[in-house]
């Protein structure tokens, strides 16, 4: 028997597939629609397919199982829900806050931060840290500097302009839900939209209970 069957009973096995197919059926439909400059790009995206996407059941259906999380898991789209604000939330978010937040925590690789961008919230994770500079670097946004001056202004990455928030409950609740807002002050609900494989996967190591460490599962 494997580890991850030990806590699985047969209507989380279902939930399982249930994921996994609607999972597939996305990457799939994503893959088609998707610009590729050769055909090994494809088969590599291919390749590891299959591993993201069990993986990421796995995970979604024990974190579901233990309790662990606010979210509501959504087995037919394979997705989390959760009630959407009529404003998306900015309390607490100015340059300064985020930057004190961020350089007052002992910071670790792996952890999941909420980044801003075209009136929602996306999943990223920490992939560097520069204590001497002052800076950390994650997946989407690269190099960003934690000063409180740097963080003043949006920055820009691939001609977007997107910002570094500091995590906190209805923050991530946002994010995993694929929350959107739209209109000059975010005050007008738009369509959700379904988080990406990789931050499906980031959202299960999300430590509800203190956002400053990674949950290991």
């Amino acid at each position: 028997m494997s580890q991850t069957s030990l806590w699985q009973t047969d209507q989380q096995s279902n939930d399982f597939a249930e994921i996994c197919n609607a999972l597939y059926e996305r990457e799939l439909r994503l893959l088609a629609h998707g610009e590729f400059t050769s055909v090994q790009s494809v088969q590599g995206r291919l390749k590891s397919l299959s591993y993201y996407i069990k993986r990421t059941a796995n995970l979604m259906t024990q974190v579901n199982a233990q309790g662990i999380s606010p979210l509501t898991l959504d087995i037919q789209n394979a997705s989390w829900s959760a009630k959407q604000a009529s404003k998306l939330s900015l309390s607490g978010q100015t340059a300064p806050e985020v930057s004190s937040w961020y350089l007052t925590q002992k910071l670790t690789l792996g952890l999941v931060v909420p980044i801003f961008i075209g009136g929602h919230v996306i999943l990223d994770s920490i992939d560097k840290i520069d204590v001497e500079n002052k800076r950390l670097r994650s997946n989407v946004a690269g190099w960003i500097s934690l000063s409180s001056d740097s963080l003043a202004d949006n920055f820009p990455v691939n001609n977007t302009k997107i910002k570094l928030l500091k995590p906190n409950k209805k923050i991530m609740l946002a994010a995993c839900a694929g929350h959107c807002w739209k209109n000059k002050t975010y005050s007008s609900v738009s369509q959700p939209i379904i988080p990406s494989l990789r931050e499906l996967l980031l959202s299960c190591a999300i430590n509800w209970k203190d956002f400053k460490q990674p949950l290991a599962l």
